[in-house]
C-alpha cells in the first residue's frame, strides 16, 4: 500500500512539474512578445518624435501608423497631436475622440481634442470638453481660465467671473488670472473689486498697460 502511495505521489508530482513547466513557458514567450511589441511601439514613437522635431509631420504619423492598433489609447493619443501639428483637424478630433472613449476619466485627451476643435471653430464642442474635465476635476485651472475666457469673449461676463473667481483663489497672484478677473469684475460694474485687483496687477507686472487702462475708467 505504501509502495502504491508512493508512486501515486510521484505520478502527480511529475504531472505538476509538467503543469509547472508548461505554464512556466508560457509566461515566459508571452513575456517575450510583449517585449518584443513594447520595442516595436517604442521604436515607432521614437522615429515619430524626432521627425516631429524637425517639422516633419508626415513621417511622423507614417510612422505612428504603422503600428496603429484601434484600442491604443497611446496611439490614438500621440496621432491626435500629430494629425493636429499637420493641420488634419478632423482626422486629429476623430483620434482624440478615440482616446477619449477608451480612457474616459483621463483629461489630457480632452485637453487634446480642444486643439482642432478651435481650430474648426467649434466652440461647442470646446466649452463641452472643458465642462467634462470640471465634471472630473473642477478645481482644475487650465479648464476653469479658458471657460472664463470663453464667456468673456462673449460678453456673459457672471458666467466668467464664476470661472475665473475659482482662478483666483488657487493662484491670487497670477498675473493673466488677476488682469482678466480685474476686466470682468469692471465689465459687471464691481468697481471697488475691479480697483483692488488692477493694482494687484502692478504689482506683479509694474505699469502694465491693461491694468493702467482699466485704472482710467474707473472714477
Amino acid at each position: 500500500m505504501e509502495t502504491i502511495n508512493k508512486s501515486r505521489n510521484f505520478k502527480n508530482f511529475s504531472i505538476s512539474l509538467s503543469r509547472y513547466l508548461a505554464i512556466s513557458l508560457f509566461l515566459l514567450s508571452s513575456f517575450t512578445v510583449r517585449s518584443q511589441d513594447y520595442q516595436v511601439l517604442q521604436d515607432a514613437f521614437s522615429k515619430s518624435h524626432a521627425y516631429e522635431s524637425r517639422g516633419n509631420f508626415t513621417d511622423a504619423i507614417a510612422s505612428m501608423k504603422k503600428v496603429y492598433l484601434e484600442d491604443s489609447y497611446e496611439i490614438n493619443l500621440r496621432l491626435g497631436w500629430v494629425t493636429y501639428l499637420a493641420g488634419l483637424f478632423t482626422e486629429s478630433s476623430a483620434y482624440y475622440q478615440k482616446a477619449i472613449n477608451l480612457k474616459p476619466y483621463a483629461i489630457e485627451a480632452k485637453f487634446g481634442l480642444v486643439y482642432p476643435a478651435s481650430a474648426l471653430g467649434s466652440w461647442d464642442q470646446v466649452v463641452a470638453q472643458y465642462n467634462e474635465i470640471l465634471k472630473i476635476d473642477p478645481q482644475n485651472t487650465q479648464a476653469n481660465y479658458r471657460m472664463g475666457s470663453i464667456y468673456y469673449g462673449r460678453r456673459d461676463f457672471a458666467k466668467s467671473e464664476k470661472y475665473l473667481e475659482k482662478v483666483v483663489n488657487l493662484y491670487p497672484f497670477d498675473y493673466d488670472s488677476m488682469v482678466l478677473f480685474a476686466w470682468t469684475n469692471l465689465k459687471l460694474g464691481k468697481l471697488r473689486e475691479a480697483q483692488v485687483l488692477f493694482n494687484k496687477v502692478l504689482l506683479n507686472k509694474p505699469h502694465d498697460p491693461s491694468a493702467l487702462e482699466g485704472l482710467s475708467l474707473i472714477k
